[in-house]
Order: C-alpha cells, then sequence, then structure tokens
C-alpha cells in the first residue's frame, strides 16, 4: 500500500513570505461579514441595490426588469445603452409571427 506523505504548508522565512504576510493583514479586515449578526440574504444591504456600489439585487424573486437592479455602474451602464438600444420599455422584444 503507498505511503501518504504529510503536507506542508507552512512558508519559508524570506522577504516574499514577510510582505506577503502584511498584505494578508491589510487585506483580511476589509471583509465586514460577521456570521452570527449580519447574515447575508437577499435583504442583506449589502446585497440591495440602494445606489451604492455593492448590491446587485432588488430582494424580489426573479426581479429582473426592475431598472433600479444592479449597481450604481450597473444602472448608469444601463441607461447609457438603452439610448442606442431601438428595443425600449415602450417598444419591446416581440415573437416574430409568420
Amino acid at each position: 500500500m503507498a505511503q501518504r506523505e504529510p503536507l506542508n504548508f507552512e512558508q519559508p522565512n524570506n522577504e516574499l513570505s514577510q510582505i506577503a504576510e502584511m498584505e494578508r493583514r491589510k487585506l483580511l479586515p476589509k471583509n465586514d461579514f460577521v456570521k452570527d449578526s449580519n447574515e447575508y440574504s437577499s435583504v442583506n444591504k449589502d446585497a440591495i441595490a440602494d445606489g451604492d456600489s455593492y448590491g446587485k439585487g432588488t430582494g424580489d424573486f426573479l426581479d429582473v426588469y426592475n431598472q433600479q437592479a444592479g449597481a450604481i455602474q450597473d444602472i448608469l451602464e444601463r441607461k447609457a445603452e438603452i439610448v442606442i438600444n431601438e428595443y425600449k420599455p415602450n417598444n419591446p422584444y416581440t415573437t416574430p409571427s409568420a
């Protein structure tokens, strides 16, 4: 039977490892998720499209026709693209009939 070697995930003590550890310490505190008090769901403030750059959804099930859905970048891009698109809310796509 084959012998399994134990895995060693320790990093060497060199300059690159030290820089990586400093960067890791700076980046990890940015996660504001707290498991017991900030449960991430469809109604979490970071999931709702409320004009910031975080949220994408509206909290409604399969709400795909809402013009306010998406982050602020999505909303602005949608408004810019609708100018050149001939299909608008008052002129929607239709199924051709033969």
